[in-house]
């Protein structure tokens, strides 16, 4: 059974910064994608950022490009969110996504597998 599982997420004062972190287990294969994406509340959940298998190729929403960073590490099976400068308009639930293939997308329904989620919240 395959299972992501976010953690980092909390409370956070404008200009700060997080951490996110999503493990994933039950995964058969080391190639897979992975991405970010968030929800904040009344609003649809949108792309945040998106990784490959091997880390080589990254891409990230207009709106974080420069103060988020997404890495991950294959030998510890986690995929990490750095967020720095944060705003309060980051304020969401902050998920992780599995894909199984090369590459990660910025689109949510191409991914197989999704955490449960970490509330990030950004006071101004």
């Amino acid at each position: 059974q395959v299972q992501l599982v976010e953690s980092g997420g909390g409370l956070v004062q404008a200009g700060g910064s997080l951490r996110l972190s999503c493990v994933a287990s039950g995964l058969t294969s080391s190639t897979y994608g992975m991405g970010w994406f968030r929800q904040a509340p009344g609003k649809e959940r949108e792309f945040v950022a998106r990784i490959s298998w091997n880390g080589g190729s990254t891409r990230y929403a207009d709106s974080v490009k420069g103060r988020f960073t997404i890495s991950r590490d294959n030998a510890k099976n986690t995929a990490y969110l750095q967020m720095n400068s944060l705003k309060p308009e980051d304020t969401a639930v902050y998920y992780c996504a599995a894909r199984m293939g090369n590459v990660g997308t910025s689109i949510q329904y191409d991914y197989d597998y999704w955490g449960q989620g970490t509330q990030v919240t950004v006071s101004s």
